[in-house]
Parts: C-alpha cells; sequence; structure tokens
C-alpha cells in the first residue's frame, strides 16, 4: 500500500521548538486523512535542526466512495420547500430524487453518491492547509513570501508511494490579496529533491521512500531521528570521559537542547584554562552551559573537572584539533568575564550592598525588593517560634541578605546564580554559615522535582519569602498563577 513521505525544509529550527513542531506535524496531518477517510496503518514524525519528517505507511489509492441518504420534505411539499432541499443536496431537480413511504405518507430522498478522490490529490489539499496554517509558537513573515513560518522554509518534498506531489497555497488566497500579492505566494512544484547536511552535503538528493530518504541522509551526514543523535551524543562523551578518568555531569535539558542544534552529533572535550579553576563550580557550569552549551566533567571524587564537553556538528578533516581550540578560545574569553565578576563583587560586602535593593521594585504596589527583605526578616522572626532549632537573630540577618546579591555583577551576568552567589559572598564575608545556606536556599523549592530546605534557618527564610510573595499578592487582588508568573 502506498507510503507518504513529508519533509518540510527550512532554514534553522529553535531547538526549545522541535518537539512540539514535530508532534504538531504528525497530528495535524493524521488528523487530516482520518477526516478524509483514509486509513494509514501507522504514522512518525522525525525533527532535526533544519527539517520536519512525517511518513505515513498502509495508505489507500483513493478515498471509498460516498453514499449518502438524505430525507427531504413530503411529496407535495411547497415550492421553496422542495428548492431548498435540492440546492442542499447539490442536486437540480425531483428527477434526481426518489419517493419512499415512510409510514406516514411519501416523502423525498435524495441519494448522494460522491466518487473518492485520489490520495495524492487530497494529500495535496492536505499539505496547502498545513502550510498556511502551521501552529508555530512563533512564526516570521519573509519578503520573499507572504506563508508565516519559524524560519525561512526552502523546499517542501512529498512523496507519495514514490511519486512526487506538488500543491499551491496561492489557491487558499482570496483573489484580490493574490492579485495584489501574487509573487509573495509560490507554487511548491512535484519533487523528489531534498538535500544532506549544510556544509558536508549541501547538494540535491534524490529520493524514492523513506527507506531510501532515510540511507541518503545518513549518507549525507543528517541523522534524522533525535533519539539516535541524542543516543550518539550521550554514549561518545561517556566514553571519551571515562578514557580521563572523568564522567559526565548529568544534564538532561542539556542534552535534549544540544540534541536539537545538530544533524551530525560529533561529541569533543576541551580543556578549562587552570587560572580559572578557582571560580565557584556553579559559575564555571552556567557559564558553560548557558551560553556556550557546554557539558560539565567531574572528577571521580565529584569535583569539577578541568575539562568539559562540547558537540560539532560536522566531522572534520583533522579530527577536531581546530574546533576544539576554537571552543577554547571562546570559553577562555567567557570564563574571563566570570573571573572578573566574581573579583569585582567580592571587593564589596554583600551587606553593603544592601541598600541598592532599594532601587529595584519588586512589583509596583508592593514596594522595592529592600522593603520585601524587612517584611521577609518580620516574618522569619515570628516563624522560627514553630521551627525548632530556629535562631531568630541569624534568620534575621539572613533575610536582609538574601536578595543582596542581585545587585553583584556575577548574578547580573548569570541570573541563575541569584542566591548560590550570595552564599559564596556571604561565607567570603564571614557570615555564618545558616546565614549563607539560607541566602542559597531560601529561592527553594523553585519545581515539584527541587528539593525543599531543611536547615531550620533556611526553612524560616524560604517560608517567609513565599508568604510574603503570595499574601502580597492576594492583597492587591492579583491572584498568583501556577507558573509563577503574575
Amino acid at each position: 500500500m502506498p507510503e507518504l513521505l513529508l519533509e518540510l525544509l527550512s532554514e534553522e529550527i529553535p531547538a526549545r521548538m522541535q518537539r512540539r513542531a514535530a508532534a504538531d506535524l504528525k497530528r495535524l496531518v493524521t488528523d487530516a486523512l482520518k477526516k478524509a477517510r483514509l486509513d494509514f496503518t501507522g504514522a512518525e514524525a522525525y525533527v532535526t535542526p533544519r527539517r520536519l519528517i512525517l511518513v505515513v505507511d498502509g495508505l489507500p489509492d483513493r478515498q471509498p466512495d460516498l453514499r449518502e441518504e438524505r430525507k427531504g420534505p413530503k411529496v407535495g411539499a411547497p415550492g421553496k420547500a422542495i428548492a431548498g432541499f435540492l440546492r442542499g443536496a447539490g442536486l437540480d431537480s425531483l428527477d434526481q430524487c426518489e419517493r419512499r413511504d415512510t409510514g406516514k405518507g411519501e416523502s423525498w430522498f435524495a441519494v448522494i453518491e460522491r466518487p473518492g478522490m485520489p490520495t495524492a490529490d487530497v494529500i495535496s489539499l492536505i499539505l496547502e492547509s498545513l502550510v498556511l496554517d502551521f501552529p508555530w509558537q512563533k512564526s516570521m513573515r519573509f519578503a520573499s513570501q507572504r506563508i508565516r513560518w519559524v524560519r525561512p522554509l526552502c523546499n517542501i518534498l512529498a512523496l507519495l508511494d514514490g511519486e512526487a506531489i506538488g500543491f499551491h497555497p496561492r489557491e487558499m488566497v482570496s483573489p484580490a490579496d493574490l492579485e495584489r500579492h501574487h509573487e509573495y505566494y509560490p507554487e511548491w512544484p512535484p519533487t523528489n529533491l531534498t538535500c544532506g547536511h549544510r556544509f558536508a552535503a549541501p547538494d540535491p538528493i534524490s529520493v524514492t521512500s523513506f527507506a531510501d530518504y532515510r540511507d541518503s541522509l545518513r549518507e549525507a551526514s543528517v541523522m534524522i531521528d533525535p533519539a539516535e543523535r541524542r543516543a550518539v551524543i550521550e554514549d561518545r562523551l561517556e566514553t571519551l570521559a571515562a578514557a580521563e578518568g572523568l564522567t559526565v555531569k548529568d544534564d538532561p535539558g542539556l542534552l535534549d537542547e544540544v540534541t536539537g542544534l545538530v544533524e551530525w552529533p560529533v561529541p569533543l572535550l576541551g580543556d578549562i584554562d587552570a587560572a580559572f579553576m578557582d571560580l565557584p563550580a556553579e559559575a564555571l557550569t552556567s557559564s558553560m552551559r548557558a551560553h556556550q552549551k557546554y557539558f560539565a566533567l567531574l572528577n571521580p571524587d565529584g569535583s569539577l573537572a578541568p575539562r568539559f564537553g562540547f558537540v560539532a556538528n560536522i566531522e572534520a578533516a583533522d579530527g577536531g584539533t581546530a574546533i576544539v581550540a576554537g571552543n577554547e578560545r571562546v570559553l577562555r574569553a567567557r570564563l574571563a568575564d566570570a573571573k572578573f565578576f566574581w573579583d569585582q563583587d567580592r571587593k564589596t560586602p554583600l551587606a553593603d550592598r544592601a541598600p541598592a535593593l532599594e532601587a529595584i521594585v519588586f512589583h509596583a504596589k508592593l514596594g522595592s525588593v529592600a522593603a520585601k527583605t524587612r517584611r521577609i526578616a518580620a516574618l522569619a522572626a515570628y516563624l522560627c517560634k514553630f521551627i525548632p532549632g530556629a535562631d531568630r537573630d541569624v534568620a534575621c540577618r539572613a533575610a536582609l541578605l538574601c536578595k543582596a546579591d542581585l545587585v553583584t555583577g556575577m548574578v547580573a551576568e548569570f541570573p541563575d546564580l541569584q542566591g548560590v552567589m550570595g552564599r559564596y559572598y556571604a561565607l567570603a564575608d564571614g557570615e555564618a554559615p545558616a546565614v549563607a545556606d539560607a541566602i542559597a536556599d531560601h529561592y527553594a523549592p523553585q519545581g515539584p522535582s527541587d528539593k525543599c530546605p531543611t536547615a531550620p534557618v533556611s526553612v524560616a527564610v524560604a517560608l517567609a519569602d513565599k508568604i510574603d510573595t503570595l499574601a502580597g499578592l492576594l492583597l492587591i487582588d492579583q491572584s498568583p498563577t501556577e507558573s509563577g508568573e503574575e
């Protein structure tokens, strides 16, 4: 039975949009096939940074014929009723209808027979609607075409049983709009061509089926299955790290993101300059992860190793030597910034930074962040009466300092380190360990999978922070949402 292969080739699709886009492609096409009375045995979607792919197996050659009976008015009914019935059934005269006894007299019945369309014609119509109405989270309009897409749409490959299908989005546009902007609504002619890796194999590739397509793209340095790319990255990074007695820090989110950035993953390792290893481990990891998409490597004792892993998108002739050197150079510059902020921030005690929070608005109706810390301190002092082991003075001190790292250079550069850097700075200033730990812990938990604070002072400050936020929002009649957005 015929197989449908669809590929929508574009410029790079953001990694965060890929999984949903593949699911939407499968859902929209399969729902449209079912609505068109076209059965199939299976469908599977794939996605790479440049292409959305769908294969549907077991399609029929054409739609089944449709026979529909429609009951009309009684024989002898007024002419207007008869005319309306014929118009609704798409018939010209009662000669095309049947008279039947319904037990309550004779009525007219229209028997409408519609021959099924060829599957190729149905799919052409489905693709027209798909391209014009695809539900991207964010899309763009381009000078060369009126169609909106996440990035410029370069080619559309649609094969049914090896035969190319073309379609015409312009047919779905109003005649007036088409006359004004005809050049923006291109026709996509039938083609059995695609292309491989942008740099390794950019020449056109002719394909005849999904198996041929998959194998041809693999030879052209493209792995279409994201699960396979993810496994290659994970396994190869672990192998490279293990060869040096190291392990890869577990980071499923980063692994998923990097999987969506490459079509032909080539994991490699690089060195971190020793001059940067005195930075806090969280700062090193955040800098590598957020800006460069690098993987942190760990020593056997769990400490951060002076090595990092990353994934290239091409097999280099020199084995990756130049690529590694380039990535080390980029990371060196990024870590130099982090080290500068780290050194500068420690010149000013955390307590001296707290007054600067007066200039930061927590909420227009709830005052500044400094005002919030004073409320947290008062609440934490009260809560200490109900938390065994919580020292009131320590909790107040931690509450007044818990937001002070927001005005440091390190947190301005790496916002995900708020609280974490406050702990380091508090310890460097000689604050009590319980104060430093409460500063780091008071944002927790930040989700259902996050750990809750357990130290008494940390519990008091974390609860006070959250109670203040909830109570404040309710007082100004602004209910908080489950996503954390007000």
